[in-house]
Order: C-alpha cells, then sequence, then structure tokens
C-alpha cells in the first residue's frame, strides 16, 4: 500500500484508524482504499465517494498532516484568450461535480511540454492529463501509460494516434457552411485567413471553404487565400493587404474571432464598412463577438462542451471503463449577426 501506513494514520478524533478498517466500512478492498488516499487511478467513482466519505465522517487525516486531492491535469500551450477559458470552464465543471481539482499548465507559446513537467506530472499523480492543442511525445506519453494516467488530447496539433482518444469539432463543416452563407448571399470574391497548415482544424477549415466555392462553381483566386497567424495581428496584417489588392475581396472568412477581429481593425483604417462594403465571419464564437462593431457573423464552437467532453473520458478512463469513442467531434453551427450583407453593386 504506496505512501500510506495502516498503523499511523489516525483520525480527527485521535483514535487509530487502519486502512483495513476503511475497507471493512467501504465494503472494498485495503488497496483500494489506499489508491483513494494516495490520489492514484483505477477506482470507480462511486466507490471513491464512497471511501471519502468515510474518510471525512472519521477526520481521517493521512501522516504528517498532509493530504492527498485527486486532480485533473490540463496543459495548454498557450493562454492568450477566451478560446482557452471556454474550454477550462467546461472541464472545471466536470471536476466540480466529482470532487477534483484541476491544476493548468501553460507552456507559452510551446506545443510540447519539456522535462521538467513530465517530472512534476509524475509526481502529482493525476487522474489523467488533458493535453489541449498540445503534443506530447512518444517518451512521455509511455511514462503517462505505465503508470496507469490516462491521456485526452483536445483539439490536437497532428494527426491524433488511434490509441490516444482525442476531442474536436467538425471544422470541415464549419468551413463549409461559413463560405455557403457568405455564397448564399451573393459574394464570389471570397477570401480566406487559415492558420497553420499543419494543424488538423485549420486544413479541415481551409478544406471546408474550398468544397464550398467549387460546389457554387466559383473559383478560388490564390491571392485570396492567406497562410496567417491565428492573432489579431495576423488578422489585421493580411486583412490589410486583401483590401490594398487592385480587386480586392467582398468577403473575408478568418479561421478563428481574434483573425476577423483584426480584419475588422483592417477594415476601419481602410474606411472600409463593414458589412456594407465588406461581409465578415469568423470561427469560434468568442463572446466578445456579439459585442464588436458590428456584432460578428461566426461559426460556434462548442468549446465548454468540449472541455466538458474531454474530463468525463479522463473520468472513466481514471476508473477503468473503456470508451465508446475514442474520437469525438462535437457539431459547429452557423451564427449569423451583423457583420455579413449581400455585396455592394458595382
Amino acid at each position: 500500500m504506496t505512501g500510506t501506513n495502516p498503523q499511523a494514520a489516525r483520525s480527527g478524533r485521535g483514535r487509530v484508524l487502519t486502512v483495513a478498517k476503511i475497507a471493512r466500512l467501504a465494503g472494498v478492498s485495503a488497496p483500494t482504499v489506499s489508491r483513494v488516499i494516495n490520489g492514484q487511478t483505477g477506482v470507480a467513482l462511486e466507490t471513491r465517494k464512497r471511501v471519502e466519505a468515510i474518510l471525512r465522517e472519521h477526520g481521517y487525516r493521512r501522516p504528517g498532516g498532509s493530504t492527498s486531492v485527486a486532480i485533473v491535469e490540463l496543459v495548454f500551450h498557450a493562454l492568450e484568450s477566451l478560446w482557452a477559458l471556454e474550454i477550462i470552464r467546461g472541464v472545471e465543471k466536470v471536476a466540480r461535480e466529482h470532487d477534483l481539482a484541476v491544476v493548468l499548465t501553460e507552456m507559452q507559446g510551446r506545443l510540447t511540454p519539456g522535462r521538467a513537467w513530465t517530472e512534476q506530472v509524475l509526481t502529482r499523480r493525476p487522474i489523467g492529463v488533458i493535453a489541449v492543442f498540445s503534443e506530447l511525445t512518444v517518451a512521455q506519453q509511455s511514462q503517462l501509460a505505465t503508470r496507469s494516467i490516462p491521456l485526452v488530447v483536445l483539439d490536437p496539433t497532428g494527426e491524433p494516434l488511434h490509441q490516444t482518444p482525442s476531442v474536436g469539432a467538425t471544422n470541415w463543416n464549419g468551413g463549409l457552411a461559413a463560405t455557403r452563407h457568405l455564397l448564399d448571399l451573393g459574394h464570389r470574391r471570397i477570401a480566406m485567413l487559415s492558420g497553420p497548415p499543419e494543424w488538423p482544424c485549420c486544413r479541415a477549415r481551409l478544406d471546408g471553404y474550398r468544397a464550398a466555392m467549387d460546389a457554387a462553381g466559383a473559383p478560388v483566386d490564390p491571392d485570396l487565400v492567406r497562410i496567417s497567424t491565428l492573432y489579431v495581428e495576423g488578422g489585421l496584417a493580411d486583412g490589410r493587404e486583401l483590401l490594398a489588392l487592385p480587386d480586392p475581396p467582398t468577403a473575408i472568412f478568418t479561421a478563428n474571432d481574434l483573425q476577423a477581429l483584426g480584419v475588422y481593425e483592417a477594415a476601419r483604417r481602410a474606411g472600409v464598412r463593414i458589412p456594407d462594403e465588406l461581409s465578415v465571419v469568423g470561427f469560434d464564437d468568442l463572446s466578445f463577438t456579439r459585442w464588436s462593431g458590428p456584432p460578428m457573423t461566426t461559426i460556434r464552437q462548442p468549446l465548454e462542451q468540449m472541455g466538458v467532453t474531454a474530463a468525463r473520458m479522463i473520468i472513466d478512463l481514471a476508473a477503468g471503463q473503456s470508451l465508446d469513442q475514442h474520437r469525438v467531434e462535437l457539431a459547429t453551427e452557423l451564427v449569423v449577426r451583423e457583420s455579413t450583407a449581400p455585396p455592394a453593386r458595382g
């Protein structure tokens, strides 16, 4: 029974409370109690709750006054927008329901955690790790697996491995819906600001745009497709260049809302009115889009629900349950506001 001496464990009332006695009261085995006390995986949630209730009832304290809290490890490559906050909210919602704590790590733009992070995680022994827009090396994944720490990848930056559960959104459908909306309004010179092509979500949104244009018989002008950064600065720089073309686009679809916000600023500086002279569609439906000037038409990505789904997958895996699906894609939805309109005549 790792880390726990059953003879030394005492209740808050001063009585000796052995692991064996806790096990008898809870109707489980002593190793199961030990795993709960030490915050380890492999215990069903209902069993964990029953054991923890008995520990609380008897005022149990670990030897030396230390405590163990079951945690979920959440790893981001960067925390620079409301996009991350929505995912955190979803994970925290599930964690709170199951009396779990959430440990948050930001890698300051790096996609792969360093060696120090790996060592810290193995010391913390979380019930599972959720990697958001991040890549763990094969060695890191192996280290987690050998210690029975499940891993779920949310919005993977590379093609998800079959054995690695992952959560994403219907990015291709989102790109298709955004472009079809603009085509239905009468636009034909539609620009697309994509993101890093090595990221599946960005490729899928671009492919959806191309599919919609092809189905409508609208040729894609190579000058109107830009690989941009997924930040306001990227939308501003590429939006400025697009609007300066001899034959500028009448509409721009962006890979995320931050890029679209940059396009808004590029249009403002160029004296181009939205939506009278330029229609703009974003992607994500972050909270600021409804307060933009004008309110932004965008593709809603269920970010909070993606966090909820990833957290529930981790809990199931930690309890030793098998998953119905190893790859889950949640539906996107077109949200029409006031940044899109038919193209101006002439």
